[in-house]
């Protein structure tokens, strides 16, 4: 994984710049937003995330940290791409979209290109809990503890070959009705039930 890559821009466009680090160009995917931040830099340090597919390995850029996190939940839900993504974050700020999911705003995500209301609903229900979670609030009543064992589970059941949202929802849903579930594997015992 490549967290950031640092180094001169050799070339800018609103949508993608090509910085040179280490001697290497590398073609990095960005949104207006990031443009908008770097639009006069000449060397910048752009925090990054590798998306790897059969057929290509592509890099997106961010200025900042919050909009690279929103831009991999937005990802995460079923129906967005990158494409749609980077739009999202071209059309609003990461503290906007935030304020968007957290207030179950449809209709501001409804003024983003190749948004509509079921994609807008979709982005809202798979996110809030999540968005909550990192701005400090949260609407599960989960002990601080549980986060920990919680994303070990959710690594570990992954890793065997479950859908991550999918095991999302039945770990939040776990650790909500059983408070006994203190331990990596007691709660993995548990889900794998749950998907028997």
């Amino acid at each position: 994984m490549i967290s950031y890559i640092k180094g001169l821009i050799t070339f800018k466009t609103p949508t993608y710049v090509v910085v040179e680090a280490a001697g290497l160009g590398y073609h990095i995917n960005i949104s207006l937003n990031t443009y908008s931040k770097i639009e006069k830099l000449e060397t910048v340090k752009l925090l990054t995330h590798l998306q790897v597919r059969e057929d290509s390995h592509t890099l997106y850029g961010f200025a900042e940290e919050s909009e690279r996190d929103i831009f991999i939940k937005l990802i995460s839900v079923s129906g967005i791409g990158t494409n749609t993504a980077r739009v999202l974050l071209s059309s609003m700020p990461p503290e906007e979209v935030r304020a968007a999911i957290i207030n179950e705003d449809v209709m501001a995500f409804k003024k983003v290109k190749g948004v509509g209301p079921k994609t807008a609903k979709r982005i809202i229900l798979d996110l809030k809990d999540k968005v909550l979670k990192d701005s400090g609030e949260t609407t599960l009543t989960v002990k601080p503890v549980n986060n920990t064992v919680r994303d070990e589970a959710l690594q570990a059941l992954i890793s065997l070959g479950f859908n991550k949202i999918a095991v999302q929802k039945v770990l939040n849903k776990l650790l909500k009705e059983q408070q006994g579930l203190t331990t990596v594997e007691d709660l993995i015992k548990a889900a794998l039930k749950q998907f028997s």
